[in-house]
């Protein structure tokens, strides 16, 4: 991840699968061409490497220069585009290729066939080295394509963002979403993991996901998820991890400008935290970290005994039956443990004391994020 003015970047195409895109472009144009001596032209300021590391891959004889156009600002095409830097040389009668870095809306390529329209060039050829037929709006054909991409903003490669990014040997994507801190909380039965989420959400203007309130208002509002995992739990079933991470994509999506997540309940297995990976990373995001309170057994026991004494949960009654719980809790944590300290992403916080000295140790984990 790179950091362009006040925007974030993420890893796109890397140095070596552009030099095979321009090694094949090379290649194939040189074949179509022949015995032709074409003039190949590239669109300033983004086309310097594309047609720096073209020229240097062309098998055959070839000539080079350039003109400068200018159409963005920041991150938008601009409908004015103005010729700067204008042709010096005769093309008359010259087989013409212009080596675009990018072609989107086609704004740029509408003002190059204005220019062509008058040099008297035996044949106009345009090659691109990324093209966005989303984003694409004219009918001029694009004779040479290296790479297809989604209609988001790239820099590297020559490509730049108000002045930044252009010496970068790689392509960087824009992060559509910037600043989203996504926690995993965890802690064993009794370590007052729901009083620490209520505090943490108010503080850092986070949505609260706990899986089991989104299974209950899914089944209580009769939704076709909650009406498929109902079924499986009327069956005595494990409801699919597959269901449980839709339940959650919605939830996600219906907080699409959120600053964060914490996730509570969710993931159980490796198998359910790859597939949160999986979610969070089509919005651009990651998990920050798992966040795990940390309680010995024996207070872990006194506190829910106690709590039972007026919760009415019968499991808070029986210290066996709390002792069996807190025990599955470890052996289903352990596995998470693992896969997220492999990313330097566990963070384990002791969880006795008061309510505000927890709050204060979580606090500082989240802050370093």
């Amino acid at each position: 991840m790179i950091k362009l003015h006040d925007l974030y970047f993420k890893p796109f195409i890397s140095e070596q699968e552009i030099q095979i895109v321009v090694a094949r472009m090379a290649e194939e144009i040189a074949n179509d061409l022949g015995d032709k001596i074409p003039v190949f032209i590239g669109i300033l300021n983004g086309s310097f490497m594309f047609v720096s590391d073209f020229v240097k891959k062309y098998p055959k004889t070839c000539e080079v220069t350039f003109i400068k156009l200018a159409s963005y600002e920041g991150l938008k095409s601009t409908e004015d585009i103005q010729r700067l830097i204008g042709l010096t040389q005769d093309l008359t009668g010259r087989t013409v290729v212009i080596l675009e870095d990018i072609i989107d809306s086609g704004k740029t390529l509408e003002e190059v066939h204005r220019i062509f329209r008058n040099e008297n060039v035996k044949e106009l050829k345009i090659a691109t080295l990324f093209h966005k037929p989303e984003a694409y709006k004219k009918d001029f054909k694009l004779h040479y394509v290296g790479i297809e991409i989604p209609n988001k903003f790239i820099v590297g490669y020559g490509l730049d963002f108000d002045g930044l990014g252009r010496d970068l040997p790689e392509i960087y994507q824009l992060k559509t979403t910037q600043h989203m801190t996504n926690i995993v909380l965890f802690g064993p039965p009794g370590a007052g993991k729901g009083t620490q989420a209520n505090y943490l959400k108010e503080k850092y203007n986070l949505i609260h996901i706990s899986t089991g309130d989104v299974f209950r208002n899914n089944i209580k509002n009769e939704t076709a998820l909650g009406m498929l995992a109902k079924s499986y739990m009327d069956k005595g079933e494990l409801v699919p991890d597959q269901v449980t991470i839709d339940m959650l994509a919605a939830e996600v999506e219906k907080n699409t400008d959120a600053k964060g997540f914490i996730f509570d309940g969710f993931p159980r297995t490796d198998a359910q935290a790859k597939a949160l990976d999986e979610l969070l990373a089509e919005k651009d995001s990651e998990i920050s970290a798992m966040v795990a309170l940390e309680v010995d057994d024996e207070i872990l026991v006194k506190r829910l005994l106690e709590r039972g004494k007026t919760s009415g949960r019968p499991d808070d009654a029986d210290e066996s039956i709390i002792r069996n719980r807190i025990k599955e809790y470890y052996k289903k944590t352990a596995v998470l443990k693992d896969y997220y300290s492999a990313q330097d992403k566990y963070f384990g916080v002791d969880g006795v004391g008061s309510i505000e000295e927890i709050t204060d140790r979580l606090s500082k984990v989240i802050d370093k994020l």
